[in-house]
């Protein structure tokens, strides 16, 4: 097999290369009292001794102190936590441990790794919304190490606490692994997750100990901290040898037969490019996995690929696949059996695939677009050469304006240190909710509240009683309905039920999509791609939760456009920038999907654009929005303010990621020359989730170094007058109308001067 490297030699699309050298690992000894049945089962597995940051986290957890062990891909952050965990439930019988990830697949994986080392005396076990009724009730009466996600310890385990109670008695470790994934909204409702299991474990005498387990992040003893409500030691210096890694930054070529846009030609897919590197590599014996922002585009991309390989090999297109959410179980489990025992040469993946599952013999990972943050694409790519010595990492760049600015910044990747989770666990939206769930599990009082869920707890119970959700009495607040408080909140954002996609012919159910998703990605018309194959969605129906598809083959895809508009319920805090201003608050959202485009696959070219009617929307969350007095526009010149506004709000939604653990497709933005809130030009980003996520506050608090990337990624750009990469959106509901790109720099221009922080730059 040629080296990864090979493939891309010499090729002009590879923009920026760095080449990061192999680095030699540091051994410790075994503590003193870890299991020796545990050091001859891994002896076994060939690991003879730990790394240096391996035996540090071990001896804080062994000592009592919640850690969180936050170093590099692959660097057997796993081992770190086994160590303890498994010391002491073999040497106590009746000691728990709980695992929780963000998915199933990785706590599958992980109860693999675990029993593959035979202990006598560990009694594991998944238990998820996949596991049989037959299973879960063993699982409650026998095992002692439960490998779970946080979304079943809150609609099951709290819930249903007393049908624990054994395995919560025996409660000494609860292991957050990936840790992460846990920011945004999502982050904030696991956050509280964890103090109610934390609260209840207590109520049954048990006190555990929260060991954490992440990729390289900033600060995170304070990210861990919020996440579990307590002091954390963070473990950050990372003692295991690592491969050597290529690592690209790659831009598609100039797309062919579409007409230019001023003196610059658009490129060519991002999309098609990532399938042709893939089957590429693929057809030079590269094991590859790449990385798609969308289950859609992931399997186009494995779609295309396969097809390009099959004109090569046909035996080999079949080792080709796509994985992504929405998958029955059957068929994830199948892939991921695939992947690991090496059949799969190639494989189209969301970031499900991020997460630490073990894959062995990967040689090289392609990342489709700017995946959301600097810490997901360094995980990503250190997915390849977790077992060998080379390993190749590319960025595919799209047209986006991020994904420009890093091309042409390239230190923003390797020279700037990843970014900060961003929770908020007091965020009212979550912890109302939250504290009714708690108070259904056991009742709450006031120094309960406080102890476990902080200050603002005893607040929002009171407003909860007076809103005649809970009955306070002497002893407490207690919930009084036979409905379970758990079962409103969806702590993935993802609420109402799930749309099913039935093809029309057969009744056959090919997956599921949340249903906040599906007035965008399978309305009437919508193009759905399953392991290879299009369909055309034939009717949407949100009240019965189903979507209707038929088999027929596009050479295109779809993309809905949306329309916005606001008000602003609240202001926070403004600050003035010179005669402009910069605000944060809280925003009502009422949005709408008003059509979609079809785009070729190969090129992104539109061929088609088609209306729809679909409901309208309210959201009520956070955003941050700046402002310019009427002096500040008149000295602008005669410009197209809408056009002007609209374009710097496209670019500041695309350039957020920059500063924010966030995706595009995360937040929203809308800009107005008059908005009657403010009496002025505005322009405001929102973030994407009831109550806010975090997104908009962190804009605002480093709102110098986003806007100032953002003006001089539209000024940098090649083109005359707006295109993907500065400042045309793809979810634009007004087609791109009106953008004046030029009149976007002066504005921003005018905004900046006024920034204090114009003068540290």
């Amino acid at each position: 097999m040629p080296s990864p490297d090979a493939v891309i030699d010499g090729r002009p699309q590879a923009r920026h290369v760095r080449r990061l050298p192999e680095r030699p690992g540091s051994p410790a000894p075994w503590p003193a009292w870890v299991s020796p049945a545990l050091i001859d089962s891994l002896a076994g597995r060939g690991i003879a001794e730990p790394w240096s940051h391996q035996v540090e986290a071990a001896e804080r957890a062994h000592a009592g102190d919640p850690v969180i062990v936050a170093t590099g891909t692959a660097s057997g952050k796993t081992l770190a936590l086994w160590l303890p965990v498994l010391s002491d439930l073999l040497d106590d019988d009746r000691g728990t441990a709980l695992y929780l990830s963000p998915t199933k697949a990785l706590a599958h994986d992980q109860l693999r790794a675990l029993e593959s080392l035979e202990l006598p005396g560990i009694r594991a076990a998944t238990y998820d919304g996949d596991t049989p009724p037959d299973e879960r009730t063993w699982v409650r009466s026998h095992a002692n190490y439960v490998f779970s996600n946080p979304d079943l310890v809150h609609r099951s385990m709290l819930p249903r606490h007393t049908a624990w109670s054994r395995f919560l008695r025996g409660l000494r470790y609860i292991v957050l692994d990936e840790a992460h994934h846990y920011r945004g909204m999502f982050g904030s409702h696991v956050a509280v997750v964890v103090r109610r299991l934390l609260r209840v474990a207590h109520i049954y005498g048990a006190s555990p100990v929260v060991l954490c387990a992440s990729a390289t992040m900033a600060d995170p003893q304070r990210a861990a901290e919020r996440l579990i409500g307590a002091p954390v030691h963070a473990i950050t210096t990372d003692g295991a040898p690592h491969g050597a890694l290529t690592a690209v930054l790659w831009e598609p070529p100039e797309a062919v037969g579409i007409a230019d846009k001023g003196d610059r030609a658009p490129r060519r897919s991002t999309i098609a490019e990532t399938a042709d590197l893939l089957s590429d590599l693929v057809c030079s014996g590269v094991r590859t996995l790449a990385f798609v922002r969308s289950r859609r585009g992931a399997e186009t991309v494995a779609m295309l690929a396969r097809d390009s390989v099959d004109e090569v090999d046909g035996d080999l297109a079949t080792r080709v696949a796509a994985y992504r959410g929405g998958y029955l179980a059957e068929e994830r489990r199948a892939l991921e059996a695939d992947l690991r025992d090496g059949r799969l040469m190639g494989l189209a993946t969301t970031n499900a695939l991020e997460l630490g599952i073990d894959i062995n013999g990967l040689d090289a990972v392609l990342v489709s677009g700017w995946p959301g943050t600097r810490a997901s694409l360094w995980q990503q790519w250190g997915r390849a050469g977790r077992r060998q010595g080379e390993a190749l990492g590319v960025l595919v760049a799209r047209e986006d304006p991020l994904d420009r600015y890093v091309l042409e910044h390239p230190g923003v990747i390797f020279d700037q240190p990843v970014e900060t989770v961003v929770l908020d666990p007091a965020n009212p939206h979550v912890l109302g909710p939250h504290l009714l769930a708690a108070a259904r599990e056991q009742p709450l009082t006031e120094d309960d509240a406080t102890a476990w869920f902080g200050p603002t707890a005893v607040p929002l119970l009171e407003s909860l009683t007076a809103d005649g959700l809970l009955r306070r009495r002497r002893t407490g607040w207690f919930w009084t309905s036979k409905e379970s408080p758990a079962d409103r909140i969806d702590l993935r954002g993802e609420a109402g039920t799930p749309i099913r996609l039935v093809e029309d012919d057969t009744g056959r159910l090919l997956g599921t999509v949340e249903a906040a998703r599906a007035p965008a990605t399978v309305h009437a018309g919508a193009v759905y791609v399953h392991q290879g194959e299009t369909y055309v969605v034939t009717a949407l129906d949100l009240v019965e939760a189903v979507a209707f598809v038929r088999r027929e083959d596009v050479d295109f895809s779809t993309t809905a456009s949306e329309v916005a508009d606001y008000r602003i319920i609240s202001t926070d805090e403004e600050v003035a920038w010179g005669n402009g201003r910069l605000a944060r608050g809280e925003v009502e959202v009422t949005s709408q999907v008003v059509g979609y485009l079809r785009r070729r696959y190969a090129t992104g070219e539109i061929i088609g654009e088609e209306p729809l009617d679909m409901p309208e929307r309210m959201l009520r969350t956070r955003g941050v929005w700046w402002t310019l007095s009427d002096e500040q526009i008149t000295s602008l010149g005669d410009i197209d303010v809408a056009g002007a506004a609209h374009a710097a709000e496209h670019a500041s939604i695309g350039l957020l990621p920059l500063v924010a653990t966030c995706d595009r497709w995360d937040i929203g933005g809308v800009s107005t020359p008059l908005h009657p809130d403010t009496g002025r030009c505005t322009v405001m980003v929102y973030d994407g989730h009831p109550g806010g996520a975090g997104f908009a506050d962190r804009g605002f608090d480093a709102a110098h170094t986003w806007l100032t990337a953002t003006r001089e990624t539209i000024a940098s750009c090649r083109c005359d007058s707006g295109c993907p990469s500065c400042v045309q959106s793809p979810k634009c509901g007004n087609g791109n109308e009106p953008l004046d790109k030029a009149s976007a720099v002066r504005m921003l221009d005018v905004l900046l001067r006024g920034s204090p922080g114009a003068g540290a730059g």
